[in-house]
């Protein structure tokens, strides 16, 4: 379901997949070849959220954002880049999740964090408020913490992980 609030009415590439079953509200920009899976809420009613190209938002998976106060000038708006993919039940609140990353399994991203580019995160793992994952590793844990260097063929999987769903939501949409 795609909601209007407030008069804003998300923004869906032409060639996105969203399930019939997924909520979709307000100031959400999602791009092209993307997949919001069964069950999961994007709920951008207080403040922007914005969704890259090729990018697969797995079932049961929540994202929601900060709004703007005194305490909070500006907010906290979620961001998630392109060729990203976000595991089942995953909770993304308030964070940047940029190009290339693949996000574990009930992971958590908490407000103003920041995972660079070309970063796993392992399932289950908790990032704190403000944390900033560098990129080309693999953190895991909770707290998460930095494990070690991804290989060659770990960097790669990103892209191939990213296809995968794009050639799944097609067949999704026929």
């Amino acid at each position: 379901m795609i909601r209007t609030f407030e008069g804003i009415t998300p923004v869906i590439g032409a060639s996105t997949f969203i399930d019939e079953t997924a909520v979709v509200i307000g100031n959400v920009t999602i791009g092209e070849d993307s997949s919001v899976w069964p069950a999961t809420v994007i709920r951008g009613d207080v403040n922007r959220i914005t969704i890259g190209d090729r990018t697969s938002i797995q079932d049961g998976s929540v994202l929601h954002v900060n709004h703007d106060d005194e305490h909070n000038p500006g907010g906290d708006p979620l961001s998630i880049g392109s060729n990203v993919t976000v595991g089942h039940k995953v909770m993304l609140h308030g964070c940047s999740v940029n190009d290339r990353c693949l996000i574990g399994m009930s992971t958590t991203i908490l407000d103003k964090a920041v995972v660079e580019s070309n970063t796993i995160i392992g399932a289950g793992s908790l990032v704190s408020p403000g944390k900033v994952l560098e990129s080309g590793y693999l953190y895991v844990g909770t707290p998460a913490r930095q494990v070690r260097k991804l290989t060659e063929d770990e960097l790669a999987y990103l892209d191939l992980a990213a296809e995968y769903y794009v050639q799944l939501k097609t067949k999704h949409r026929v």
